[in-house]
């Protein structure tokens, strides 16, 4: 089979690998659809991916089903959820791989065929289209509906999203669709457009002007009452602790390393909660499913799509700023 190999620098290639095969309670997918994330990025411009791929995002149809697997059959369209929990613990019974101590991340699915957890794949009902599939099933919608479900309080009227790349991009669609005012904070007037049309009410140029200050003109001085870090950067997380207003939430999304915070400062003395959102629960894809079919337009978080040939190309577009989700088909 044909599959993409990171070699880093910017350097995309699509070589020949041999086909997986399904082990005990696995499954092999013959890809439709796989989706970049921005956590490819640090692999795709640094040293590369040590797996060859590190595509998490994919959904197809089931070409081959190892032992002991049941529920699923070949020729089902599923989607694959990149995090299985080992499916004997407490959080498993509940749907909630990522809190799994014993979970198994399924990658390299940026190719023509990929293995996959039998018990992490959604089956795709018939009025999910691949493209649909795709966000629902990977963190596109994944991760902005999971931090949804931390910052559900009604009171909640503002929500500043810090960095609008594809993640940000999703949580600008999701707060908007509940009703909420959403600022969106980037330094790309592109994925600022993008945000505009999907919803945010505010745009700040961090480029040009100095966010926190923006954020809080833009609520009278309150500052929003959530403030989510979606760019993995240390100068945007300190910025979110100064956006946000006294008894206010930040949520992390962006992966990064450490960030100088004083428990003080940043939280004691203005009562600020903080809080992770990664990846999704198994469990809540059902309730992405339901908002979908309410009107929610997961579809409009894709901006480019390219064949899986062009593989280079989409990197090289998705690394420039200039896109929101981008899709590889293989059909």
């Amino acid at each position: 089979m044909r599959s993409i190999r990171m070699q880093g620098n910017s350097i995309v290639e699509l070589v020949e690998t041999p086909d997986p095969a399904a082990g005990p309670g696995e499954v092999v997918i013959q890809t439709a659809i796989s989706a970049l994330c921005g956590s490819e990025l640090h692999g795709y411009r640094g040293q590369g991916s040590a797996q060859g791929n590190s595509g998490h995002e994919a959904v197809g149809t089931i070409v081959q089903i190892g032992e002991g697997v049941t529920g699923l059959k070949v020729g089902q369209r599923v989607g694959a959820c990149a995090i299985a929990g080992c499916g004997h613990c407490a959080y498993c019974d509940k749907g909630q791989y990522t809190w799994c101590k014993s979970f198994k991340f399924y990658g390299s699915m940026h190719s023509e065929l990929f293995l996959a957890a039998a018990r992490a794949c959604h089956p795709l009902p018939a009025d999910v289209s691949w493209e649909a599939g795709v966000l629902l099933t990977g963190d596109g919608l994944g991760v902005p509906y999971h931090t949804s479900t931390k910052i559900a309080a009604p009171e909640i009227r503002n929500v500043a999203v810090f960095g609008v790349g594809p993640i940000g991009l999703g949580n600008v669609l999701l707060q908007a669709h509940l009703g909420r005012r959403v600022i969106a904070l980037d330094i790309s007037p592109d994925r600022l457009a993008i945000a505009k049309r999907l919803g945010a009410a505010d745009t700040v140029n961090a480029k040009e002007s100095e966010p926190a200050e923006q954020v809080r003109k833009l609520t009278e001085d309150a500052g929003a009452d959530v403030c989510i870090e979606a760019a993995g950067r240390p100068e945007t997380a300190l910025a979110c602790f100064t956006a946000v207003r006294t008894a206010g939430t930040v949520v992390f999304n962006g992966e990064q390393g450490p960030v100088p915070l004083s428990p003080s400062d940043h939280f004691i003395r203005r009562d600020i909660t903080a809080v992770g959102a990664w990846f999704y629960h198994f469990s809540e894809f059902q309730p992405m499913i339901e908002l979908y079919r309410k009107g929610l337009r997961v579809l409009d978080l894709i901006s480019d799509r390219y064949p899986f040939t062009e593989a280079p190309a989409a990197f090289a577009k998705f690394s420039s700023g200039q896109s929101a989700k981008v899709v590889l088909d293989y059909r």
